[in-house]
């Protein structure tokens, strides 16, 4: 009996010890993230350099995996932003080898989730000139592209990505892509230089002065604009000062317009002290010269660009989120909890509620939507058959806000009455609330009355001559003068929500098309994108919806019953939902 103990014990211990032998320490006590992110990288660069496996998609799902681990483990980590790089190299090299697009835009993603997420990390300018060379080179989306090399050129002028990407813009600007792009390009330097801006030549009649009727501005906490009126166009230069404590002098932006003298109406000094935005000083610097300048709290980013009918100039000035030190604490308190709780049980890493952490780390959950009725007050927007614009937008904008909220969404409107707010104040009140999402809702119009259709766009270059008919509508300006704006564009859209609005966009179209079309027959005339003023500047996912041509007599008919509108209202509460499960998912990545 004690010879077959004995054996029995010696049996096991071996079987123990051979498991130990054939398990690692870090197996055995849990792999750290640099481990498992070496590994990774370790297992990409083998495989780059293996011709044969390199042409199998397996090999390469394999390594993405790895990389989706590791970030999932930590999204706000050290090694987060180099997961989602990877991940982007990861499927970069399948599309080579594979030939499909879809790919390369599964590539162009990744690298936009890190860039986004991660502005300021060292590999940053590499996620976005790689993503440009995607565009450029694979994808034929040449002005997305163009705008990428722009990003390097404007923010990352220091990094080692910059000499490429300023090369890759001047053999585009040769090309003929963007002639007026390179003036945009050669215009933005590094802080602390005057700057000209694309704005019209003065009159060449020296004695008539524009004058700068109005100083507006929308302040909190993370964002500001402030919105500088003249009765004409001028031309400007703007320079920004950095915070300099042995002089007292905080963020500093000074705009000199040329040609201008100071209106009656403008306060000299109005301090603010709300959110960033300290003070404005506005004085005639000399009998051709009005200057003003912004003093800033805090300052991230700042953009300055002009808008028309009537000229004014917009400053949008992000500071950083003062939530992300308390998102820091946050974490480490959670942290310290789940360890208190070791001994209890846990629920899975997939469960619903670190899906939720994850998102709301990224900044991809939306619970609050702004509702834009466009037009209203003296803008009665398009007209047809005894219909104004503006009306159906407010009506249509109460439908839809009800039906958003019985399916769980808070509400926000940027108008609720028939009142005239200009394009500018829209986005920014949707900023300056946080919005998770904007929706402005229009009626479109046409010369011939036999055109009909829904259409939904978003922010972007202008790519036919509609959209470009469109927008010039929209933002009230001559169709010719689009071409100046999309310069203005492409700078600033270097920051925009362009694929996450799009998405969006997709999911709206699709749904109300469906939905409307139960009942009544009505044309696609697709997801379109356009330069709108009313969407330029927005932080969140955002969108123009068309509801329809009110030049159009069966269309302009339909835009009267409540019936109809409560049709298009419900898909487009289906889009939303659906673009809501989308970014869920993007949890699980």
């Amino acid at each position: 009996m004690i010879r077959k103990i004995f054996f029995q014990n010696l049996v096991m211990g071996l079987l123990l010890a051979g498991l130990l032998v054939s398990v690692t320490p870090a197996q055995a006590f849990g792999a750290s993230i640099k481990d498992e992110f070496t590994i990774a990288w370790k297992q990409f660069h083998a495989l780059s350099k293996n011709s044969k496996k390199a042409q199998y998609r397996s090999e390469w799902d394999k390594v993405a995996k790895k990389f989706r681990k590791v970030f999932k483990r930590s999204p706000r980590g050290q090694y987060a932003p180099k997961s989602l790089y990877y991940l982007g190299r990861s499927y970069e090299e399948l599309g080579y080898h594979s030939g499909m697009k879809k790919d390369l835009r599964k590539a162009v993603d990744y690298y936009g989730r890190m860039i986004s997420n991660f502005p300021s990390h060292a590999w940053t300018d590499d996620s976005i000139f790689r993503r440009a060379e995607i565009r450029r080179r694979k994808l034929n989306e040449k002005n997305l592209a163009y705008s990428d090399y722009l990003t390097i050129v404007h923010r990352y002028s220091k990094s080692d990505m910059y000499s490429k990407a300023r090369s890759r813009l001047d053999s585009m600007d040769r090309s003929g892509l963007s002639k007026k792009g390179k003036t945009q390009a050669k215009r933005s330097k590094p802080s602390g230089t005057i700057v000209p801006a694309s704005a019209p030549k003065v009159r060449k009649s020296s004695s008539n002065r524009a004058k700068l009727m109005a100083v507006r501005y929308t302040s909190s906490d993370s964002y500001t604009r402030v919105v500088l009126d003249l009765d004409e166009e001028v031309r400007f230069r703007y320079q920004l000062l950095n915070p300099n404590q042995s002089v007292n002098r905080p963020h500093r932006l000074y705009i000199d317009l040329e040609n201008t003298i100071l209106g009656n109406n403008v306060h000299k000094a109005t301090d603010v002290a709300d959110g960033i935005l300290k003070d404005i000083r506005s004085a005639q610097r000399d009998p051709r010269t009005t200057r003003v300048v912004l003093d800033f709290n805090s300052m991230q980013d700042y953009k300055i660009f002009p808008l028309e009918n009537p000229f004014r100039l917009v400053v949008d000035v992000q500071a950083p989120e003062a939530g992300v030190a308390k998102k820091k604490i946050t974490s480490k308190v959670r942290r310290a909890k789940k360890r208190t709780r070791a001994a209890k049980y846990t629920p899975p890493a997939n469960s619903k509620a670190m899906a939720g952490d994850l998102l709301e780390q990224l900044g991809l959950t939306f619970k609050t939507i702004m509702i834009d009725p466009g037009h209203g007050g003296k803008d009665p927007g398009a007209s047809g058959h005894g219909l104004r614009e503006k009306d159906i937008n407010l009506r249509f904008a109460k439908i839809l806000a009800a039906k958003l909220k019985r399916a769980g969404f808070n509400i926000l409107y940027t108008r609720s009455t028939d009142v005239f707010i200009p394009l500018e104040e829209r986005t920014a009140m949707a900023n300056i609330k946080k919005a998770d999402m904007f929706i402005s809702i229009h009626c479109n119009a046409h010369r011939k009355s036999s055109i009909n259709g829904l259409e939904t766009y978003t922010l972007n270059l202008a790519r036919n001559r509609n959209a470009v008919r469109v927008a010039a509508r929209e933002n009230a300006i001559s169709a010719k003068r689009i071409s100046d704006l999309q310069v203005i564009l492409t700078d600033l859209m270097l920051n925009s929500k362009m694929k996450e609005s799009k998405d969006l966009a997709k999911k709206i179209q699709t749904k109300v098309l469906t939905n409307v079309r139960r009942k009544w027959s009505i044309k696609d005339q697709g997801v379109r994108e356009a330069p709108f003023y009313v969407l330029m500047g927005a932080k969140m996912p955002s969108v123009l919806v068309e509801l329809g041509y009110i030049t159009n007599k069966t269309e302009s008919s339909r835009l009267r019953s409540d019936k109809y509108l409560g049709y298009i209202a419900d898909g487009i509460v289906k889009g939303v939902l659906e673009y809501k499960k989308q970014i869920e998912r993007y949890a699980s990545i």
